[in-house]
């Protein structure tokens, strides 16, 4: 069977120029493709046909070659035509590839985001910084130095010399990428003249070099609200660097770590305070005073015979909440501190004290009493 002229398959006029040809293969493919026309057997072999035609009238040596042979010039090896090689179907990757890149370049990255390429957002930037937990308490406003990449001030941003407008690539048209056929494959390559950008500057700007930004320290003052804590990230919108060309700003994140206290212990909103005490206030119960945070002091009552470890808690005088919702406890826990460099007087108290007290050591009667039955059954 005859094949159909290749004008006729797209309903085009023998002089259609380029744009046409598109366009009428668009409609054809929307119009032929199979699974839009699930009830036409014939849909498949027209839409084939179609991408046939299309395959040799887009490229101007291929459709000149046609012009003047018919489906001859792509017989017996003359050509690189949709025929024999494609086994009557041409090439459909590459043929229905400028379609897609047409209906979805903008959202999935093809020519019209190419275009907009020259144009980049700037990276964002990170900051780390260490602040005392007495900051972090009550917040405090912070002037950081940053360095950076700033829009260029002699070319506005733009990359070019005296205001001058930067050119469509001659080598891509913008496109920020290139093709080439690989037998049966369409390779997109990044266009190596304008490096994706898809623009090219002729008379680069001597403060940028054409990239519209340039190296220089920003000063930044930074509200660091009461309540952060290590990890705290903070973001401050369009303060990274500067866009490539004239693109957006990127954002400076900024991450603080709050240094480790002599005193408190940190955990969430709760603060912890480990206080000593002698053993004769230990034992006798009396009042201690205690730091706060807040720079202010404390007066906690000791109960009488208190051991190590036991904690007292005093409301609200932790940290506050990052958002509100008031703030937390301070616990303090007592230590039992066991005196050093006794005089001899001090010893003789102590021994006559220690004889006189079999029954004022609980946890030691109880452990004791414990070891004395586990040798005995060990001994049964």
């Amino acid at each position: 069977m005859a094949k159909r002229d290749y004008y006729d398959v797209l309903g085009i006029a023998k002089g259609a120029d380029a744009a046409e040809i598109k366009k009428a293969y668009r409609q054809k493919a929307k119009e032929l493709h199979p699974d839009r026309n699930s009830d036409n057997p014939k849909a498949e072999a027209q839409f084939k046909e179609a991408n046939e035609a299309y395959e040799v009238l887009k490229d101007a040596d291929k459709k000149a070659a046609y012009d003047r042979y018919g489906h001859a010039a792509f017989e017996n090896g003359m050509g690189g035509g949709g025929g024999p090689r494609g086994g009557g179907h041409g090439d459909f990757a590459s043929a229905f590839s400028d379609v897609f890149d047409d209906l979805f370049g903008d959202f999935m990255g093809g020519r019209g985001g190419a275009r907009r390429g020259s144009a980049q957002r700037g990276n964002d930037l990170r900051y780390n910084l260490r602040i005392n937990l007495e900051d972090a308490y009550s917040g405090l406003q912070k002037t950081i130095t940053v360095p950076t990449a700033v829009s260029c001030g002699a070319c506005n941003g733009t990359g070019a010399e005296g205001g001058s407008e930067p050119q469509t690539c001659p080598t891509c048209a913008g496109m920020g990428k290139v093709r080439a056929q690989q037998g049966f494959f369409t390779v997109e390559r990044t266009c190596p003249t304008c490096s994706g950008a898809g623009q090219t500057i002729k008379n680069p700007c001597q403060s940028c070099h054409g990239t519209g930004r340039v190296e220089k320290e920003k000063s930044l003052s930074v509200n660091i609200p009461a309540g952060v804590e290590t990890g705290t990230r903070i973001r401050l919108a369009g303060e990274g660097e500067a866009g490539m060309r004239g693109g957006p700003a990127g954002d400076l994140y900024i991450f603080i770590e709050v240094r480790d206290h002599a005193l408190f212990e940190r955990d969430g909103t709760n603060l912890f305070c480990r206080v000593p005490v002698s053993i004769a206030t230990a034992a006798l119960g009396g009042e201690i005073e205690v730091p706060t945070i807040d720079g202010g002091r404390s007066r906690v009552k000791v109960p009488e015979g208190s051991q190590s470890g036991r904690q007292m808690r005093l409301r609200s005088k932790g940290m506050p909440a990052l958002r509100g919702g008031g703030a937390g406890d301070m616990f303090i826990e007592l230590v039992v501190e066991t005196p050093v460099k006794l005089t001899a007087r001090q010893r003789e108290i102590l021994r006559e004290f220690d004889s006189l007290s079999e029954d004022n050591n609980p946890a030691g009667s109880s452990f004791f009493k414990s070891v004395k039955n586990f040798w005995d059954s060990m001994k049964s």
